[in-house]
């Protein structure tokens, strides 16, 4: 082996790389973000999980546990309610995840050490009701009261706080992560397919063809985008199939409800898809730019890692991402049943997404081979 020919190979190669700024970024980028994002976003205690507070006592007292659950921080006041009724319709809607519940005969209950409260939880997410059982050990200030019928001498007895679990109180994870899978391989493959299309054109020459003909720049994008919806709606199909067959996972909601959520994905992950291929010049890199989406999307959306755990910084990134609002209507269609136009918020932010990356998609391709 002659080094000199050795190590001029190994200059070409590194000049190559410094050319190459995508490949270059993915270098120092993927360390940097996967650092960044396990060691601040990432947090496995959960805090400020959105609470509704329905105090039908009014007392001191009861004024004096929501005050103690509130400081623990695992919880923070955002719904407003009368009734438990409302706070099971903002359960569903996903408004909420805790509902704090406590009854007019709360005084009595304490007193004769029965349950003086109720945390209703969303138990589709496993870690919420975790979160929900630590509430519940919070200490309830001056409850030991004494019994009347009991002898002077006997201890009081103490309120206890009951946790209701919904959607999953068996706590199967699966039930939580096959919903969400459909956004994951849905994220993952159609933003590939669409990221090398037109690359793909351009380096076997088919670019030359389709510049002679007299389409235009959105019809070209359009139809290269339409079959692959069809596509994405089959994958849909097989994992939900798989998912009710293998794992027993239920889909209480509106079935034409999930095809609607998740042809708002497939359709945005399509358009991000098409806005990469504009700026890549290889399919390889156009992977690469890939990744830088795709990575974000795993971490931060909440499939794998509790939401709520996460800084309000990396949360502000999280409400950019596709998958980040799908997970919440499929989760939301298929475990709590709720309708597509209870979490309306959610719908209008794919859609707003989509149409904004499918503008910026065309605008930024060009009709030529430069």
């Amino acid at each position: 082996m002659n080094m000199r020919r050795l190590l001029a190979v190994m200059r070409k190669e590194l000049q190559q790389l410094r050319r190459d700024r995508v490949t270059l970024a993915m270098i120092l980028g993927i360390p940097i973000v996967q650092l960044v994002l396990f060691g601040y976003a990432i947090n496995l205690n959960l805090r400020n999980l959105d609470a509704g507070i329905v105090d039908q006592s009014g007392t001191q007292a009861s004024r004096a546990l929501v005050m103690d659950m509130l400081a623990t921080g695992i919880v923070r006041a955002s719904e407003r309610a009368h009734t438990p009724r409302q706070l099971m319709q903002a359960l569903q809607a996903g408004r909420i995840s805790v509902g704090i519940v406590i009854p007019r005969d709360f005084e009595r209950r304490r007193a004769e050490g029965r349950a003086v409260a109720q945390i209703l939880v969303d138990g589709s997410d496993t870690a919420v009701q975790f979160a929900a059982a630590q509430l519940a050990q919070t200490p309830i200030a001056n409850s030991a009261l004494p019994d009347t019928r009991a002898p002077p001498d006997s201890t009081p007895r103490q309120g206890r706080i009951r946790v209701v679990a919904f959607y999953n109180p068996e706590r199967r994870s699966a039930i939580n992560i096959v919903p969400g899978l459909i956004g994951v391989i849905l994220t993952m493959t159609m933003v590939l397919f669409t990221a090398v299309s037109v690359v793909r054109e351009r380096e076997r020459g088919n670019m030359e063809l389709l510049i002679a003909t007299p389409l235009s720049r959105s019809e070209l994008l359009v139809g290269k985008v339409l079959p692959y919806v069809g596509i994405g709606l089959l994958q849909t199909t097989v994992i939900l199939l798989l998912g009710v067959v293998l794992f027993a996972v239920p889909v209480h909601g509106l079935l034409v409800d999930v095809y609607l959520a998740a042809g708002l994905l497939i359709v945005a992950n399509l358009a991000l898809g098409l806005l990469i291929s504009t700026r890549a010049t290889s399919q390889f890199q156009a992977m690469q730019m890939m990744i830088f989406v795709f990575l974000p999307s795993i971490l931060l959306s909440g499939f794998m890692f509790p939401f709520a755990g996460m800084p309000i910084a990396a949360q502000w990134i999280a409400e950019v991402l596709p998958l980040t609002h799908f997970l919440r209507l499929i989760r939301g269609v298929m475990l709590r049943g709720a309708g597509l136009s209870q979490m309306w918020p959610d719908v209008l932010a794919l859609a707003a997404f989509s149409v904004l990356m499918l503008v910026l998609a065309i605008s930024q391709f060009r009709k030529r081979l430069d």
